[in-house]
């Protein structure tokens, strides 16, 4: 069964609670999504540290209920 957005950004607002999430369903079918993720939890972590982080919120559904993620991570701008 496929993940929604709403789990989607639920699971990653448990890891990340400063998280500002833009969530896109690339195809309509509830397995292909696209995050924008913004929190200050990825200030000084390369952009693999970054994915990991928010692999890991996502408590194995990669892959699984989750056929695909595309991630655009940063942490806030300081202006």
């Amino acid at each position: 069964m496929p993940m929604d957005a709403q789990e989607i950004e639920r699971l990653i607002k448990e890891k990340l609670p400063d998280a500002k999430i833009t969530i896109t369903d690339l195809a309509g079918d509830g397995d292909h999504y696209a995050a924008h993720i913004v929190s200050e939890a990825f200030r000084g972590k390369n952009r693999v540290q970054q994915h990991q982080l928010v692999y890991e919120a996502l408590q194995g559904n990669m892959g699984g209920a989750l056929h695909a993620l595309a991630l655009q991570t940063s942490p806030p701008d300081d202006a």
